[in-house]
C-alpha cells in the first residue's frame, strides 16, 4: 500500500509500467519531433519485447502493476471519470466549444472505461470525430494535423512521469507539453486509488512552474537523493523540491541531495541515461560526464526555506563513496571506455539499468560490449530483446518506475 522506495538497488517488490498501445501506431515521419520521438517502433514486436521485460520482472518476485489498469479502477467512479473526460478535452488544448462538445460526447460513448483510457493515451484521430465547420483561425491554421488530441508515445516510459521518493512522490512538471499531459493518470490515482489516496506525500506538483522529469530523480540512500540538471530537469525545480522536502514535508529522513549538472543533450537526457547505480558499491556510467562534473550539495539552511548550497570539488566516485557510506565506489564505464562503442550503446541506454536486487540489473541485449564489462565485474544481467522498445530513447529503468522496494 502506497509508496516505499528509499534506495535504487534494494531488492524490487512492486513496479509500475506501461505496455505500448495505439499510440505508437500514430507516430509519422512528419510529426516524430513534435512527439518526441527519433523513430518509430514496430509496436507488435515492441509489446513483445515488453511482455518479456515484464515476465523477466515477475520470474524474479516482482509484482507488476499497469498504468491503465490503474487509472480504469479510478473511473469506476462516474463522478471521478465525468472529471476526468473535462480535464483531459482541457489539457489536450481543444479550443473551441463546438468541438469539445464533440470530443465529449465522443469519449462519454466508450461503455468499456479500459478502453476510454487507451483511447485518451492512443490520441483522437480527426477522422474519428463528425465533420465540422472550421471556425476559428487555430483550426483553419492546424488544418491539416491529423490529431485533435496528440498521442503520447512516451508513455511506456513510466519513470518520467512521476518519481517515487521514500513514502512520497514527485508529480513532475515535464519539460513540453507533449509529455506533461501524460501526469494527468498519476494525479488520478494518487488522488483516487484506494490503495495510494491519502498514504503518498507530494514533494513536487504538476502545477509547479519549473520542469522536472523522473529520469533525474535517483534514491541513492534513505537520506540522500541526487538529481540531475539536465535537458529536462531545470536547477529552479531542484531549489522547489529540495525546500518542500526539507521545510514543507513529513519526510525525516531526507537530509541531503546531490545535483549532478550533466550536458545538456539528447543522448543524455537524463541522469539515469548516463549514470545507474547496480550494487552497493558500483555504478555504470557513460564516460561522457567523468571529466569535470558539478556536483552541489544542498542542505536545509537555518531560516524557512532557506538552502545550504555548495559546489563539491571531488572526484566523482569519492562523492559517490562518502554519500552511499562505503570505501571505494567501482564507475563501469559504458561500452568500456571505447568512444565509438560507449557511444553507439550510450544511445541504446547502454548505463540505463533496472537493479532488481544488489549486482543484479535488467539490460538490452543490443547493449552486448557492456553488458560483457558489467558480467565481468560479477554483475548478473538479465538480458531483454530491444530492438525496438529502444528507438525511444530509453532503457529498462527508463520504463519502470518502482513502487515498492525492501526496506
Amino acid at each position: 500500500m502506497g509508496i516505499n522506495v528509499t534506495s535504487e538497488i534494494k531488492p524490487l517488490k512492486k513496479v509500475l509500467l506501461h505496455r505500448p498501445g495505439k499510440e505508437i501506431e500514430n507516430l509519422t515521419p512528419e510529426y516524430l519531433e513534435r512527439l518526441l520521438f527519433d523513430d518509430i517502433p514496430f509496436l507488435e514486436v515492441a509489446q513483445k519485447e515488453h511482455d518479456t521485460f515484464a515476465d523477466t520482472l515477475r520470474n524474479n518476485g516482482v509484482e507488476v502493476i499497469y498504468l491503465h489498469e490503474l487509472i480504469t479502477q479510478v473511473i469506476e467512479d462516474e463522478n471521478i471519470k465525468e472529471k476526468f473526460i473535462k480535464q483531459f478535452i482541457d489539457e489536450a488544448q481543444i479550443i473551441s466549444k463546438e468541438m469539445k462538445k464533440v470530443v465529449y460526447e465522443y469519449l462519454k460513448g466508450f461503455e468499456n472505461n479500459e478502453e476510454l483510457i487507451r483511447k485518451t493515451m492512443a490520441g483522437i484521430n480527426k477522422n474519428e470525430l463528425p465533420v465540422l465547420n472550421k471556425k476559428s483561425l487555430s483550426e483553419l491554421v492546424e488544418g491539416d494535423y491529423p490529431f485533435i488530441a496528440d498521442p503520447m508515445p512516451n508513455l511506456y516510459f513510466t519513470r518520467d512521469p512521476f518519481a517515487s521518493i521514500g513514502n512520497g512522490i514527485s508529480l513532475n512538471k515535464m519539460y513540453s507539453v507533449t509529455r506533461n499531459r501524460e501526469t494527468i493518470y498519476a494525479d488520478y490515482i494518487f488522488k483516487y486509488h484506494p490503495d495510494f489516496r491519502d498514504k503518498v506525500e507530494r514533494f513536487y506538483d504538476r502545477d509547479f512552474e519549473y520542469h522536472i522529469e523522473g529520469g533525474d530523480i535517483l534514491n541513492l540512500t534513505e537520506n540522500t537523493i541526487a538529481i540531475g540538471i539536465s535537458q529536462r530537469t531545470e536547477a529552479n525545480a531542484i531549489e522547489k523540491i529540495a525546500k518542500q522536502i526539507f521545510f514543507h514535508s513529513k519526510n525525516k529522513n531526507i537530509n541531503t541531495i546531490l545535483a549532478f549538472n550533466i550536458p545538456n543533450t539528447r543522448a543524455f537526457m537524463h541522469l539515469d541515461t548516463v549514470f545507474t547505480q547496480i550494487d552497493y558499491d558500483k555504478f555504470t556510467i557513460h564516460p561522457g560526464i567523468q571529466g569535470p562534473l558539478q556536483v552541489f550539495e544542498i542542505t536545509k539552511g537555518d531560516k524557512l526555506d532557506e538552502l545550504n548550497i555548495k559546489e563539491v570539488n571531488s572526484k566523482l566516485e569519492d562523492i559517490l563513496a562518502k554519500h552511499i557510506g562505503v570505501e571505494k565506489v567501482t564507475l563501469i564505464q559504458c561500452g568500456g571506455g571505447d568512444k565509438v562503442i560507449s557511444d553507439r550503446e550510450q544511445w541504446n541506454d547502454g548505463s540505463n539499468t533496472l537493479c532488481i536486487k544488489p549486482g543484479e540489473v535488467i539490460v538490452y541485449a543490443r547493449n552486448y560490449v557492456t553488458n560483457k564489462i558489467l558480467q565481468e565485474h560479477g554483475i548478473i544481467t538479465h538480458i531483454i530483446p530491444s530492438s525496438e522498445l529502444s528507438r525511444g530513447r530509453g532503457g529498462p529503468r527508463c520504463m519502470s518506475m518502482p513502487l515498492e522496494r525492501e526496506v
